[in-house]
């Protein structure tokens, strides 16, 4: 079988910042890993709690929403009142794979347009978060998205497992 590399080594990206370019590789796995972790999985698997460990649909659901909220900020807003509301009902069971991962799709789509938008000289932008509004700055922010979606993706993957094998 003629595997593709991990997407960071697929070569350099050079329509883009090395940074800028390195996030959107880092989407690329975040879509990878979270697409073969949840298809295939049934609804009783997807919501399934092991051990009372939080479900893959909520890892997957919390993934598109996190990203969602993020981005938000990125573009230096604060969350909607429905952004908020959606929040509460992350752990919620009822979406199968097709729709979570739809879900996520349209949130790294968001993600990856404000990166491509992102240019080196706005890095050090402040951005400020929730209603304490506390300071980072764009690429700070940028770079958490990746990070937090990575962390998602890996208990997401972790857990199918679990409920694949038992």
């Amino acid at each position: 079988m003629n595997q593709l590399p991990e997407p960071w080594l697929r070569g350099i990206d050079a329509n883009h910042d090395p940074v800028i370019g390195h996030l959107l590789r880092s989407s690329q796995q975040i879509r990878e890993d979270i697409s073969q972790a949840v298809s295939g999985l049934t609804l009783e698997q997807i919501w399934s709690r092991p051990n009372g460990a939080a479900s893959v649909g909520f890892h997957a659901r919390h993934l598109a929403g996190s990203t969602d909220r993020l981005c938000t900020y990125l573009e230096g807003r604060q969350l909607s009142a429905e952004q908020l509301a959606e929040l509460k009902n992350e752990a919620e069971p009822g979406e199968d794979a097709a729709s979570l991962l739809a879900r996520i799709d349209t949130a790294l789509d968001r993600y990856e347009s404000l990166l491509r938008s992102l240019m080196p000289d706005q890095f050090a932008t402040i951005r400020e978060i929730g209603r304490r509004r506390l300071q980072t700055t764009a690429i700070g922010l940028a770079i958490h998205i990746a990070e937090h979606g990575q962390r998602h993706t890996g208990q997401a993957t972790s857990i199918a497992k679990i409920v694949c094998s038992g």
